[in-house]
């Protein structure tokens, strides 16, 4: 009873006057919001901004005054309680009961779009990376200046930064960007840029090789027949590495080899197979399909860039060539928690269906 007592005294002396100087919830973030607002307030006790008894604001004066719905409010508090950082009194509010909590790690993930894989390897890298860690998640739409724009506001805030790094433009200064970021903090996904230096972790596709070598695997489906078009349009954030391997793999076979920018005005004809990276491509190549005469897989062949769910289902199922973005996520984690400096090639994939 007396501890209680002295709880509840304590809960009534402590006041939030300086609370919203401190918690923020950034709109243009990706990340959740009340994953935001847990993590504000982590870094608040990190830094002894806010102490053992504080009384936290109010959910309708969280709602206020980050402009967030009550329903957001309410789940950033039952997560804090759920790690036994804040309790609650009924009819007095939340306070801090708790201060020895210690967020080792916050990390900057930087995305470059948003898709089905993309979500995959989110998933993977936050599941994998376990509780006590706060990730605040950015997508810079493929756009260089909004990339640089976010990397230099954040520069000094994070224990690492998780970078894809992806442009629709051919752009040559992005490694003096990422040559800003201590090497220590950075890990690249996806894809490597030669010109970053020194010792940095990476985890990586070889666009190259792995092309060429999920071809290979395919080369008994691909003997009936005799043309191989890839569809890319001018502008892409896909690497001209895949080009190098499929243009590889099609002089070395034999096999006749067109690259496609534009899928809508090119003529289908017996013996020819698809390959789509861009998934708006590949629903606009299907429609066209469909309304051939063409047997799909027999006459006429599709393969699909990265494996989604739906990819099993659709024309009977499409093949796929593809990396394990589950992977993909699950070892840049395991890179951070190991506090290594390796680069390792994620896996890549051949999986044949009816489309082929």
């Amino acid at each position: 009873m007396l501890n209680t007592l002295v709880i509840l005294n304590l809960v009534l002396t402590m006041k939030p006057e300086q609370f919203f100087n401190f918690i923020h919830v950034d709109a243009f973030s990706a990340t959740p919001k009340y994953l935001q607002l847990t993590n504000s307030i982590l870094n608040a006790i990190e830094f002894g901004k806010l102490e053992k008894g504080y009384l936290l604001p109010s959910i309708n004066e969280l709602s206020y005054e980050l402009e967030i719905s009550r329903d957001t409010a309410e789940k950033g508090y039952r997560y804090l309680k759920r790690i036994g950082v804040v309790a609650s009194v009924p009819g007095k509010g939340y306070y801090i009961v708790s201060t020895e909590f210690r967020q080792k790690l916050k990390i900057f993930l930087l995305f470059n779009k948003l898709s089905a894989h993309k979500k995959i390897i989110y998933d993977a890298f936050i599941k994998a990376l376990g509780d006590h860690v706060a990730v605040d998640f950015y997508i810079y739409n493929n756009d260089f200046n909004l990339f640089k724009k976010l990397l230099f506001n954040k520069k000094e805030e994070y224990s690492h930064y998780v970078i894809i790094p992806h442009f629709i433009d051919e752009c040559e200064n992005a490694h003096e960007v990422l040559n800003l970021i201590p090497k220590d903090k950075l890990i690249l996904l996806d894809k490597l840029i030669p010109e970053v230096n020194g010792e940095y972790a990476a985890v990586y596709e070889n666009f190259d090789a792995d092309i060429y070598g999920a071809l290979e695997q395919a080369k008994e489906q691909l003997s009936k027949y005799h043309t191989i078009k890839i569809i890319m349009p001018k502008r892409s954030y896909y690497p001209i590495e895949i080009l190098k391997g499929f243009y590889r793999f099609c002089q070395q076979y034999a096999f006749t080899s067109k690259v496609v920018n534009e899928i809508s005005n090119e003529p289908i004809g017996e013996g020819e197979v698809f390959i789509s990276l861009m998934e708006d491509d590949l629903v606009i190549l299907i429609e066209r399909l469909v309304n051939t005469k063409l047997k799909i897989g027999r006459q006429v062949g599709v393969i699909s860039y990265n494996e989604t769910p739906l990819k099993k289902i659709i024309l009977n199922g499409i093949t796929t060539v593809s990396t394990d973005f589950r992977q993909m996520g699950e070892m840049a984690a395991r890179l951070i928690l190991e506090n290594s400096k390796a680069h390792q090639e994620v896996p890549f994939y051949l999986t044949l269906r009816a489309s082929l």
